[in-house]
């Protein structure tokens, strides 16, 4: 490396090579969203704007640190909120009040939180919230969620010019530059470190600040080693292609199965460093060149504004045709759209606002972003109004009659529970916590509902599909005098068999937790020990043809095992699945909600094994078919006697179930007898 002066170092503050490579990030990530297909890793565009950003923001931050001695956190905030508060505000309040037309009125409530938690920078910390929770595992993506990454970027922001202060107060002191490479790079590694820990096994790890932070980190101490020095031509040649092409390998070759950040976000970050430190470098064969032309500055200029619309657009769209794919033709206008309201907001909404300097200080920046966030919310209150015109339907037993009007035509009678409130029509267990997280290993305090001197004990083990059968138990519990103790956890089927997690590796925790489980019910000894699994889950090794026969040769080891210290074991058959958008489709089908009904054959497209299993261990266990109360001729209606019977594609309602207390009853003891 060549030294140079710091002061002149940085005064090279125009890198046409950047704005190229802005164009490169947005482009990819426009692709992938318009058709993953194309690029499936695409969405590593987010990451090379990071290291932009960290070495962009902290080029300014370092140029008056050591040029002033100080920084000027006003100042600062101000800047950030002329950028990037404008044409963000004008997307969340056009995208809030487009939703309120077109979405389907199921998915506003959750839109209009999601405006909220995106005008205050925190929409990446909403996303993290909702990706650990079960009940949400199928909600919609909303217009606004690509606005993580800006979030995740304002958080770091909140922290990292506090460095360059410290730094600054340090440097009076006689610290030098390698105090602060110390300061910066201590942060980059702990994040770093974070990041490799907790990717691929806590679904929030990509969206946190934690998680992501070395990645702007890493632009930020490039800002300060080129501020110092640059490398020779010779060696920056190279180094510019090298960059772009460790960028286009992640693009083509990540995908969604990819463990992302950790290990692998590595390749697109460290490519646009190398892309950055190569700087402008003379002559048609170098990186730069194509980066530093016009059409490529353009894009970079409207970047900030296309990443902002795309989505909202890809998304609006898609609601409105009613399609999960754009298709090309529709991606061609999506993407042609995206362009001209970037190039508008940029040209009317951006430039003027950095031009004329309408914000000023820090109290000016204060104000501003306030202002944003009420216009913003005020915007999503309609939302909410809308929303509770169709929610306001009470239960009336006359009219909301479930299974007993199964194979009869709709009356027409309003819905219960509504379609917008479907959702949260979840068991009380949910609310009591008492479903095991993913994460969990072992049973520590489970839930106990009935008396304590009852007849008899209830043991409830399973995943989500054991547990959606609760409130029909707690009905039985109470006519019955049973004491239910439950043992459920998310995604985890009660089988010794290895199984893939939600991530897609092997779900080790949900084999500790039933090994666990077993141990718990050898001492509880329960009269009775009812399970159900999801026809989902998927042995960790082995093809679809492997699925049946090795969950159920797990579950035969393992009911064996229990059946020795416990009464008979029932496993109720799993409840059919419906289509992914079965709320969305009786909210759009309000009079005629039959429109949702699918064939049988197409809601019981898996067998279940644990009908293998109770096959295998005659005398001790007993297999439970609710069927019949869920489908009739040949069809499984998403609405019965004027009931939701589904939340999400794959649970029953809380009210259906209920309505199911007497039937299940009615099975347990034929099956028991």
């Amino acid at each position: 490396m060549s030294s140079a002066p710091a002061s002149a170092a940085t005064e090279r503050r125009f890198r046409p090579e950047v704005q190229g490579l802005r164009a490169v990030a947005v482009l990819l990530v426009l692709v992938y969203h318009l058709d993953p297909s194309l690029l499936p890793g695409g969405y590593v565009g987010v990451d090379v704007f990071f290291v932009i950003s960290g070495f962009l923001i902290t080029s300014l931050l370092y140029r008056e640190a050591s040029g002033q001695g100080r920084v000027s956190v006003a100042r600062f905030y101000a800047r950030r909120v002329r950028r990037l508060l404008p044409a963000a505000t004008v997307v969340l309040v056009v995208t809030g009040a487009a939703s309120y037309f077109l979405l389907p009125v199921t998915r506003l409530t959750d839109t209009m939180w999601q405006l909220v938690a995106s005008a205050a920078y925190v929409e990446n910390l909403y996303l993290a919230r909702q990706s650990v929770d079960y009940l949400a595992s199928e909600v919609a993506p909303s217009p606004v969620q690509h606005f993580w990454s800006l979030s995740v970027e304002e958080q770091f922001y909140l922290v990292w010019p506090l460095l360059f202060i410290l730094w600054a107060a340090l440097r009076r002191r006689g610290a030098g530059t390698g105090t602060l490479v110390a300061l910066l790079g201590s942060l980059l590694a702990a994040s770093l470190l974070w990041s490799v820990a907790t990717t691929g096994g806590e679904p929030s790890a990509y969206f946190l600040p934690t998680t992501r932070a070395w990645e702007l980190a890493v632009g930020g101490l490039l800002a300060v080693g080129l501020a110092h020095g640059r490398l020779s031509e010779r060696v920056r040649l190279p180094l510019g292609w090298a960059g772009l092409a460790a960028i286009v390998a992640a693009a083509v070759f990540y995908d969604e199965a990819t463990p992302f950040p950790g290990w692998a976000a590595l390749l697109p970050v460290l490519g646009a460093a190398a892309v950055i430190a190569a700087e402008h470098v003379q002559g048609p064969l170098s990186a730069s060149a194509p980066l530093s032309t016009a059409p490529a500055r353009w894009v970079g200029d409207v970047s900030y504004s296309l990443y902002l619309w795309h989505w909202p657009l890809i998304v609006l769209a898609l609601a409105v045709t009613g399609r999960d794919e754009l298709g090309w033709a529709l991606a061609a206008a999506v993407g042609t759209a995206s362009l001209l309201l970037a190039w508008a907001t940029k040209v009317w909404v951006e430039d003027p606002v950095r031009d004329h300097r309408l914000v000023r200080g820090g109290r000016g920046a204060l104000a501003a972003a306030v202002s944003g966030v009420l216009v913003v919310a005020a915007v999503g209150a309609t939302l909410y109004v809308r929303v509770d015109r169709v929610e306001s339907v009470e239960f009336d037993p006359s009219v909301h009659v479930g299974p007993q009007a199964l194979g009869q035509a709709p009356t027409g009678d309003p819905v219960y529970p509504p379609p917008v409130r479907a959702e949260d029509d979840a068991p009380v267990l949910y609310d009591d916590d008492c479903q095991a997280s993913q994460t969990a290993a072992a049973p520590e305090d489970p839930c106990v509902y009935g008396p304590e001197d009852a007849d008899r004990t209830v043991a409830v083990v399973g995943d989500s599909h054991s547990a959606q059968w609760v409130p029909a138990l707690m009905g039985l519990g109470e006519e019955r005098g049973w004491r239910l103790v439950l043992y459920t956890k998310s995604s985890c089927a009660f089988t010794d068999t290895m199984t893939k997690g939600p991530e897609g590796g092997p779900y080790e925790s949900c084999q500790e937790w039933n090994r666990a489980v077993v141990e718990e019910l050898t001492e509880l000894r329960p009269d009775l020990v009812v399970t159900s699994s999801s026809t989902s889950a998927v042995p960790a090794q082995g093809g679809e043809e492997d699925r049946v026969p090795m969950l159920a040769e797990g579950m035969t080891r393992l009911w064996g095992e229990l059946g020795e210290v416990s009464g008979p074991i029932v496993a109720l058959r799993d409840t059919p699945r419906q289509r992914r958008d079965v709320v969305e489709c009786v909210a759009r089908n309000p009079e005629d909600p039959g429109e949702c009904t699918i064939p049988l054959s197409e809601a019981f497209k898996r067998d279940d094994p644990q009908e293998r299993a109770v096959d295998s261990l005659p005398g001790e266990t007993a297999l439970v078919d609710m069927s019949d109360l869920f489908c009739a001729g040949g069809e499984c209606p998403a609405v019965i006697g004027n009931v939701m019977v589904y939340r999400d594609s794959g649970h029953i309602t809380n009210t259906y179930v209920s309505l199911l207390t007497d039937h299940l009853g009615e099975r347990l003891d034929e099956a028991l007898s």
